[in-house]
């Protein structure tokens, strides 16, 4: 049974970094052959979009975040994290971690930006 556990959330200034850590199981030995990926939500909207990669360590991105977050993986580990660099109000949201193929998802953290 997969299951997706996330950490690293908080609150954290304007302009500041966080790194979130996406903790994947059951997956067994095959972790590294599955897509990832962070989507968010923030009060009163819809899910969206945050990173994806794919088993090749290939990234795509959310327009709102290209070029400040950054998404990796460790298979050693069967980790997924998300590096987030210069922040902002709008970044503010629950962060999710999903497993496309499998239709997983994490329980979700918050970040919140804010002086």
């Amino acid at each position: 049974q997969v299951q997706l556990v996330e950490s690293g959330g908080g609150l954290v200034q304007p302009g500041g970094s966080l790194r979130l850590s996406c903790a994947a199981s059951g997956f067994g030995n095959n972790f590294r052959i599955h897509p990832m990926g962070w989507y968010r939500q923030a009060p009163g909207k819809q899910r969206e979009l945050v990173a994806q990669i794919t088993s090749a360590g290939n990234a795509n991105y959310g327009d709102a975040v290209k070029g400040r977050f950054t998404i990796s993986r460790d298979n050693a580990k069967d980790m997924v994290y998300l590096q987030m660099n210069s922040l902002k109000s709008e970044d503010t949201a629950v962060y999710y971690c999903n497993s496309p193929r499998t239709g997983n998802w994490g329980q979700g953290t918050q970040v919140t930006v804010s002086s």
